[in-house]
């Protein structure tokens, strides 16, 4: 599998998100919008924009990360539906969307991008979302 160490975050990834760990393969992100709960997995490769330019054992590995992220996702905020997305028309390097959803949330049944401002966690709610997601994320190591 790739090296991370030539690795950098976008900037916009930066600024909209949260760190919350690494994986093998991914730095983990918390979307700063406690709307819904929202995951993005970056793989650390440098240079990389879409999913078909990464070596076969990463691809393999993302799908394994996306996976078991959604799978925990799912069971710890009793969602409707998860959204998994890489559009990459804002910020081009690979990033994968894992977005909860729920019926009759403020975007249901659209997309969640451009529906309403982002709403911050407040200092209280990044900690409590934190304990909720940091055994989901010790768990895709």
């Amino acid at each position: 599998m790739t090296e991370h160490r030539d690795f950098q975050l976008h900037p916009r990834l930066a600024a909209d998100t949260i760190g919350l760990g690494y994986t093998r393969l991914c730095e983990v992100r918390l979307m700063n919008d406690r709307t819904w709960p929202w995951v993005i997995l970056v793989p650390a490769v440098p240079a990389i924009r879409e999913i078909y330019e990464l070596d076969v054992e990463a691809q393999q590995r993302l799908l394994l990360e996306s996976s078991a992220l959604s799978r925990q996702m799912m069971a710890l905020f009793s969602g409707d539906k998860i959204n998994v997305a890489a559009l990459g028309n804002m910020v081009p390097q690979l990033h994968l969307h894992h977005t909860v959803r729920f019926d009759g949330d403020p975007a249901w049944p659209a997309p969640v991008w451009g529906k309403q401002a982002p709403v911050p966690y407040s200092d209280v709610e990044l900690v409590l979302v934190r304990s909720k997601l940091d055994p989901v994320i010790s768990s895709l190591i």
